[in-house]
This record gives structure tokens, sequence and C-alpha cells, in this order.
């Protein structure tokens, strides 16, 4: 594993970490939910890993009944009796009693295990496929949770700053230096902000409604969750991440899916070799008390059958396997391709808005703030210069979401589980 790619883990564990640590700004509460927890329970109650587990059970039962060997038969058989003549009635009856066995050839049992045992292997990889997927999608839901309640509080500090100019404007209107429309002009900036804010509990409610079902849950079981997406850091070369994407177990499923087609194209290329059936038997002479021994061999003669249908369709369905490898690997660089370009992008944002953005922003709000009170600036100036650094921390907001889900979304494709627990354990 390349050097980059190893410090991209670390930092993927940094971030994960980042959720579960105690946070500067974070929602506490009695029943605050952790990303570790979250996981942890999405792993225990999605209904997609049950049905995943039933899936690798029916094809373990397949595999089972793959290595079963045809049952014996046993017939008995009746001749020479009420017929006419010297077989009236049942004096002439002969009386078989015979045992058959189906004797499988050309090792068609051993094509049929091995087809088997693939199918196995296969829906093992997709179960571990679908196991990511879930804990990816978890990782993201918990973000969007953490992100939204981050979104309200931004937009409360916006209503507070706002509520804070109230007493300042009322003494200026008595003093005479501002006129009544001024209050509401801020009374109504205060109101559209506590819309927004309204807006985004809206959203919040539906983030933790999502997020309660990817664990199982038909409602909310949790008052909050708590978490810090403050930490990133940029991404290492998109090269590592598609070498990286190689072990992934939706691929390495097609290795699986490849063994178990070229062992149902080798059981179609053996159904034409012919089995044999062997029979022994006791056979009883009523008119004479005698008795005899009964032995037959039979086989199929592949004379006009030769499976020629159904070889050909094996042999397709087998090579089309390396198309949906590729089809698969496509989409999964895809994915990631576009994680990565967000990922970077909002690295990028983050790194600006902190540097120079917000900086200025509250330097401006503060200046501002304290020259409306000496009656240097207008209201209008200090309005817009509050909405901007609420702006300003809003954006900083998205792009950090932006940057975690892309995280979560990589952390998925990689192959490799989250941590879930302080200190990078995967």
């Amino acid at each position: 594993m390349s050097s980059s790619m190893r410090l991209w883990r670390a930092a993927l564990v940094a971030c994960m970490v980042a959720c579960v640590a105690t946070p500067s700004w974070a929602q506490q509460g009695a029943h605050a939910l952790t990303l570790q927890q979250a996981l942890k329970r999405a792993l225990a109650a999605n209904p997609r890993l049950t049905a995943a587990e039933r899936d690798l059970g029916i094809a373990e039962g397949r595999s089972l009944q793959a290595r079963a060997i045809p049952n014996p038969e046993l017939s008995a058989e009746g001749e020479n009796a009420f017929g006419s003549g010297p077989y009236r009635g049942t004096q002439s009856l002969e009386t078989t009693l015979q045992l058959s066995q189906l004797v499988e050839l050309g090792g068609k049992r051993d094509a049929r295990i091995a087809a088997g045992l693939a199918g196995v292997d296969a829906v093992a990889w997709q179960r571990r496929a679908t196991r990511l997927e879930v804990m990816s999608e978890t990782a993201v839901g918990f973000i969007q949770v953490l992100s939204e309640q981050r979104r309200i509080q931004i937009l409360g500090d916006h209503v507070t700053a706002l509520d804070r100019l109230q007493p300042l404007l009322q003494r200026r209107v008595e003093a005479g230096a501002s006129s009544r429309p001024e209050v509401l002009r801020a009374q109504v900036a205060a109101d559209l902000v506590r819309v927004e804010r309204e807006k985004a509990k809206a959203l919040l409610s539906t983030a933790r409604r999502e997020l309660a079902m990817l664990m199982g849950d038909n409602a909310p079981r949790f008052s909050s969750v708590s978490g810090n997406l403050g930490v990133i850091r940029r991404p290492p070369p998109f090269r590592t991440i598609v070498d990286a994407i190689e072990n992934n177990p939706q691929l390495v499923r097609w290795t699986a899916v490849w063994a178990q087609r070229n062992a149902e194209l080798l059981s179609a290329r053996l159904k034409v070799v012919p089995d044999v059936r062997a029979s022994v038997g006791w056979r009883r002479f009523r008119e004479t008390s005698d008795n005899a021994m009964v032995f037959g061999l039979s086989m199929t003669l592949p004379l006009w059958d030769q499976n020629q249908g159904d070889i050909l369709a094996a042999r397709e369905s087998r090579d089309k396997v390396q198309a949906e490898r590729a089809i698969n690997k496509l989409a999964l660089l895809s994915i990631a391709g576009r994680a990565y370009d967000t990922a970077t992008s909002a690295v990028q944002e983050i790194e600006l808005l902190r540097n120079t953005v917000l900086p200025n922003a509250r330097d401006a709000a503060r200046g501002l703030e304290e020259g409306y009170g000496q009656g240097r600036y207008t209201l209008l100036e200090l309005l817009d210069v509050q909405a901007a650094l609420t702006e300003a921390a809003l954006r900083e907001q998205d792009a950090l979401r932006s940057f975690h889900i892309a995280v979560a979304t990589i952390e998925g494709l990689v192959g490799r589980p989250f941590a879930l627990a302080q200190g990078g354990r995967r």
C-alpha cells in the first residue's frame, strides 16, 4: 500500500473518530447518539443485512443439496396373471422385486458440488458488500443529522445577534437617533432567519427519521447525535483510491461468480455423458415354486440431444462475467470520482472560508456592531454584515457536510469498514 493511501486511511479514521469524539459545538443530550452507536445498531438491526444472511443460508442449503446422491428405486412387478388358459388367475404368476440405482458418471456430482460451493462464496462476498453499503449509508445519515443540528445552531446564533439589537434600537428611537421603521426592519430580519431555522428543523426531523430507519427503527429513539465535523484533510492522488477499489467485495465477488458459472458450464457439458442405471432383483415363479435373480443395466444413448443449447447458454453466461465485472467497476469508479472531486472541492472551499472569509466577516460584524452603537454605521450596513457572517458559516457547514459524506462514500468503496471506536480500530 502506498504512503499516500496510508495517510488517507489515517485521515478517514481521524474524520470518523472526530464524529465520535466529544465535540466543541455538537448537540448534547441524555440520549445523544454517537457514530459508533449508530453503526453498531445498524449492523445489528438493518433489515438488508438480515436479508443478506438469509441469502447466505439459501446458498448453503443449495450447496448441501448439491452433494446429494440420487436415491435408489424399489419396484415390484407381476407377470402372466389374469389371462386365459394356463394363465387364468394367478396360478402362473411371476413376481419380481427389484432394486435399482442411478450411477452418475463423468464427474457430474463433483461439478455440481463445485458450483454450489462457488455460489456460497459469491453470496458471502455480496453479504460483505451489503455490510459496507449499510455502514456507509448509516455514516452518511449520521452526518446529515449532525449537519442539520449545526445549521440550526448557526441560525439560532444569528437570531440571538439580531435580538440583541432590539434594546439598542429602542434606545436610539427614544433618543431620536433612529426611526420606528428601523425597529421593524430589524424585527423582519430576525423573523426571516427564524423561518429558515424552522425549515432546518423540518429537514432535521426528516434526517433523524431516515437515520432511525437505517438502524432498523420506525422512529428515532435518540434525542440528538454527538460529533464534530470540523476535522478535514486533503485527499491523496485519485490513483491510490482506484487501486484500493479492487478490494471492494462487489468486485471480489465476481471471482466466485466466475467459478460458479464455470462449474455450471462443466455440468452442462457432462450432462451428455450417459449415466448408468444398475438393477438387481428377485423373481418368484409360482407355477413351479422356483426362484431366480434378475440383473439389469440401462443407459441413455445421446443420439439426438447433445445438450448443445444449455452448453452454449452456460458458456455465454460464464464469459459474460468479465463484462459484468467491468460494468460494476466502472460504476464504482464513477461514484468514487464524484466523491473524490466533492472532497477535494470541499477542502479548498473550507480552507478559503476559514483563512479569509470567516475571520474577515467576524471582524467586520464586531466592528460594525460597536460602530452602530456609536452612530457611525447604519442599521442596513449592520444587518448586511451579520447576514454575510451567517451565510459564510452556513457555507462552511455545507462544505464540511459534503466533505464527510464524500469520505464516508469513499470509505465504503475501498472495501474497508469504518472506525467503530476511538483509536482507529477497523
